[in-house]
């Protein structure tokens, strides 16, 4: 087993895609992308999953199946997961692997005792607004309950990890002052900083670092910053972003139903202008039936459709 692997974590559209390009294009660092596919099936106790539900799983998982890993039968699932990253660390040919993984990354664990965790940590605000641009909320409300799931995540695995295990940083020091932010992350995984980090906005669709990407939420409506804050003010406040100012809205039973529902009908729009209304309707009613070939059928679909949107 890998002994110390590198894990970036935090919530989706917190920065891990750029700092993981940054990683990646360190010399001796090879870094993989999402790698939930490893967790999402371990349960709350630690329980691992059974090998033949986790193959099957793996089947029609459109992250895994971008991977090119090849499964090999004959390991347990601990080991499984170790040759997961084996392969990547090969593939690139460095000495040190990491992954990034957005949720359940506290049951990494029980996979890598000693693993080294960075948690990166953007304005939930922003983190909201840009959830919505993704289908995955309709409103500030519920688009800042993905940011508050992991952070309160992050803070119950950070008291199970010695201070050698863990580092916290921020998405708006990283624009800004990139070279400080990596030199200390480098110091941090034990490797020297390398210019080459900066490389890969010669070799991807992602740009340098960019000052203008903070604090977007700004300009946002008054009222949609009030939606927002009302949940997440102290958690904000913990994290010393500044408040907007605005008096904060109380959160009753119906606000709460107003926004859940607002929500639920803005995704089904965004699914609805993503897909062709007959794939739409099979995933719905799919995900829903007791017939796992038809779901997997669907699932391949779906995932053959989203290939336009992948960067």
């Amino acid at each position: 087993m890998i002994e110390t692997p590198i894990f970036l974590v935090g919530a989706e559209r917190s920065g891990t895609t750029l700092l993981r390009l940054m990683l990646g294009h360190h010399p001796q660092i090879a870094f993989h992308q999402e790698f939930e596919f490893s967790v999402d099936q371990i349960d709350e106790n630690g329980n691992f999953p059974d090998l033949a539900d986790y193959y099957d799983y793996l089947s029609s998982h459109r992250i895994f199946l971008r991977t090119g890993f090849a499964i090999d039968k004959n390991l347990s699932y601990p080991q499984l997961i170790n040759d997961f990253l084996l392969q990547r660390q090969k593939r690139d040919s460095k000495p040190l692997i990491g992954a990034t993984v957005h949720r359940n990354f506290d049951r990494l664990l029980s996979l890598w005792p000693k693993a080294k965790f960075i948690h990166i940590v953007r304005d939930g605000r922003d983190v909201a607004r840009s959830n919505i641009t993704m289908g995955w909320a309709g409103n500030l409300f519920t688009g800042v309950d993905l940011w508050i799931t992991a952070e309160q995540l992050w803070r119950q695995l950070a008291q199970k990890l010695n201070p050698e295990q863990k580092l916290t940083v921020y998405y708006e020091i990283l624009s800004k002052e990139p070279e400080q932010v990596l030199r200390e992350i480098c110091q941090f995984i034990g490797v020297p900083f390398d210019q080459k980090m900066f490389d890969y906005a010669k070799q991807t669709n992602y740009d340098s670092p960019n000052a203008d990407a903070v604090e977007r939420w700004r300009k946002l409506p008054a009222h949609d910053l009030q939606l927002a804050e009302c949940k997440i003010a102290d958690l904000l406040t913990e994290h010393g972003y500044p408040l907007s100012g605005l008096p904060i809205i109380p959160v009753t039973s119906w606000l709460n139903w107003q926004m859940l529902v607002h929500s639920r009908i803005k995704r089904i729009l965004f699914r609805l202008r993503r897909y062709p209304f007959n794939l739409y309707v099979a995933d719905v009613v799919s995900r829903r039936s007791p017939l796992k070939s038809w779901r997997k059928q669907v699932r391949l679909r779906l995932n053959e459709h989203e290939k336009k949107y992948l960067k």
